[in-house]
């Protein structure tokens, strides 16, 4: 398990960028806390690939409800991951498994 951040770094509800290993591969990243939750997903629109934050850090629509790509305006479940609104309706964000351990956003094993 890898070490994120403490939970108290990340806005409520709000997102952090990190860099971690996915499958054998350092990827882009983020984690979204939502009360005493948080969900994991690689930096990556279904898309087309890019990035969906234009800022770091931003990944939340203005009402900090759902996951917004900032390239197309495609909205994304915050729990599940699922694309709700825009391009890549059907598809979902990939999941980058975390968990909080002792106030602390680890990467699941």
């Amino acid at each position: 398990m890898k070490t994120l951040c403490r939970l108290e770094s990340i806005p409520d509800p709000g997102a952090r960028e990190f860099r971690a290993v996915v499958d054998g591969e350092k990827r882009r990243v983020f984690v979204v806390r939502k009360g005493g939750q948080v969900f994991g997903y690689v930096n990556s629109c279904p898309h087309v690939g890019a990035p969906l934050n234009l800022e770091d850090d931003k990944f939340l629509d203005l009402f900090q409800t759902s996951i917004l790509c900032a390239n197309h305006f495609a909205l994304f479940d915050i729990e599940s991951g699922a694309c709700t609104r825009g391009p890549c309706q059907g598809r979902s964000l990939q999941p980058f498994a975390v968990e909080i351990i002792d106030g602390e956003v680890v990467q699941k094993a």
